[in-house]
């Protein structure tokens, strides 16, 4: 099977379905979007591979359920309103990630200023993902109604999740955090 197909080469991608839209459709943009936050997270893992820490484990488990659960929400995005989605997002998916957020903080210091996005290449890479996870919760909104209210759950705490997430790798891997107003 080859990868390219030239269907989209006069702008237009298939949605789930099969319905053909504009490369610049909001829907497009959420689930692309979506897929741009999962590969920051990817690159923020390949920054874990040669360390080690204890609770390592753990969180790669995490990344790996989060990782596929942001498939599962770009398949709810790439759905058009009305229709069955397949892999549909649930309260479970939200739940899981607080209880991560929870477990992580309960190792941090509690913050008393804004911090600097940064640290160790791996800090660095999850807090680039957070903000991608915002844009797509935005592009999520922007699409309306017929989007599943826990996919906006969803990404609204996955943002939250990757900034303890990249908070806790620099923990764990020594890199102090750079406070807003520090030199």
């Amino acid at each position: 099977m080859k990868i390219y197909t030239k269907t989209g080469d006069k702008g237009t991608t298939s949605l789930i379905y099969g319905q053909r839209v504009s490369k610049t459709d909001i829907r497009v943009e959420a689930y692309g979007t979506c897929d741009e936050a999962n590969s920051a997270i990817g690159l923020g893992i390949s920054h874990l591979k040669d360390e080690e820490f204890s609770g390592k484990e753990d969180i790669l488990k995490t990344f790996h359920f989060i990782q596929t659960a942001l498939f599962h929400v770009g398949a709810e995005l790439a759905t058009p309103a009305g229709k069955k989605v397949n892999w549909k997002l649930e309260k479970g998916h939200v739940d899981q990630l607080e209880g991560a957020i929870d477990q992580m903080e309960n190792e941090l210091t509690p913050l008393s200023n804004f911090i600097l996005p940064g640290g160790h290449p791996a800090g660095a890479a999850l807090h680039l993902a957070r903000t991608i996870s915002r844009r797509a919760e935005r592009n999520a909104v922007e699409i309306g109604e017929g989007v599943n209210p826990m996919v906006l759950s969803y990404l609204n705490r996955l943002s939250d999740f990757l900034f303890v997430a990249a908070r806790y790798v620099n923990y764990k891997l020594n890199q102090p955090e750079l406070n807003l107003h520090e030199e």
